[in-house]
């Protein structure tokens, strides 16, 4: 390869890996959004998806100790222990949320941005609601 070839090569690299760290940048502040406010059913996504890979690590860690294998044991493991830790958190930040929403509508008069609301009760479906609506 000549000199050329390799000073070319070296600025594609480059470039490569500035574009990479631009994206990355520009794009952290909207993930942080997207994960900051996560709905109801994507919590509860989130958390079924660590209990399903907390059961695959310990699949795989028995697979392991029938093979006879310390490395797939030992990964197994590790991977199983740590997505229970995460299920765990996931499962008690969940029950966080529940608090924080009956400690909202258990009140019959709120103040917000300096407007009262008053709780009322709303039938939809057959089912039961509460919503606040600005006071008059």
């Amino acid at each position: 390869m000549d000199t050329n070839a390799i000073s070319k090569f070296k600025m594609f690299g480059v470039s490569t890996l500035a574009v990479l760290a631009l994206g990355t940048a520009t794009m952290a502040p909207s993930f942080a959004v997207a994960q900051h406010h996560p709905t109801k059913a994507q919590q509860q996504k989130d958390k079924n998806n660590w209990r399903n890979l907390s059961i695959a690590g310990g699949a795989l860690g028995v697979i392991g100790l029938l093979k006879h294998n310390a490395l797939l044991t030992e990964l197994g493991i590790g991977g199983g222990l740590y997505s229970v830790y995460r299920y765990e958190q996931d499962r008690k930040g969940q029950s966080k949320v529940d608090r924080r929403r009956a400690a909202l509508f258990s009140h019959t008069r709120i103040k917000q941005n300096g407007h009262w609301y008053n709780r009322k009760t709303v039938t939809r479906n057959g089912h039961k609601y509460f919503a606040f609506v600005k006071a008059k």
